[in-house]
């Protein structure tokens, strides 16, 4: 998978943009501060024999906010795993158009989920639960899940828009990820390594001139 050449669609690749963002600053935040809390506590029972007593809860917590707001991140990226025996052998226009038809069936999936869920955060705060030991409503855990959800169909709605120009040859797994079978960080890596290495030899090539 590679970059998209261009990014239709102006205002809703800004949000894209904007919520790619806040995904990659909530995900690396919640594991950090997963690792950082757990450290502590291993700290804490074994050096001061005092475990901290919040801390089983704020994972479990950081893991629910890391695994849903993750969802929509791996949709954006185009790495979920997918299983393509047909779609592999069909032909390119009628595997852009399968892409528009799971794009967009997944995306309504997804919406139908986030609604169940938001109704269920809703029951869960009208009875005014709390979490025993941080002692905050425990609807506040949930509600990454619809939110997670929410992001993950509109991301699914952003794929099914752009393979819908047919005039392009390229099948696009995400919003901005190309179909291939080239993982993008890997080949964004690679590429770095390759200019990189082509900066090197015009430099020792302006120090040594024939």
């Amino acid at each position: 998978m590679q970059d998209g050449k261009s990014a239709p669609f102006g205002f809703l690749g800004k949000i894209d943009g904007a919520i790619g963002r806040a995904e990659v600053w909530i995900l690396g935040w919640g594991i950090i501060l997963m690792a950082g809390n757990t450290i502590a506590n291993v700290f804490g029972r074994y050096v001061f024999n005092q475990s901290i007593y919040f801390s089983e809860e704020l994972n479990e917590f950081l893991i629910v906010i890391v695994t849903f707001m993750g969802l929509g991140y791996a949709t954006r990226k185009g790495i979920h795993i997918r299983m393509s025996a047909i779609y592999d052998a069909l032909p390119v226009k009628m595997r852009k158009g399968l892409m528009v038809v799971i794009a967009a069936t997944t995306a309504v999936m997804m919406a139908l989920l986030a609604c169940y869920a938001l109704d269920y955060v809703q029951k869960v705060a009208s009875r005014g639960r709390i979490t025993p030991a941080l002692q905050v409503p425990l609807y506040l855990t949930y509600v990454w899940v619809v939110i997670g959800l929410a992001l993950t169909s509109f991301q699914y709605l952003l794929t099914a828009l752009r393979n819908l120009n047919f005039a392009e040859e390229e099948i696009y797994v995400s919003y901005l990820e190309v179909d291939s079978y080239e993982d993008p960080e890997t080949a964004a890596a690679i590429q770095r390594y390759e200019d990189v290495g082509e900066e090197t030899q015009r430099g020792e090539e302006k120090q040594c001139p024939n």
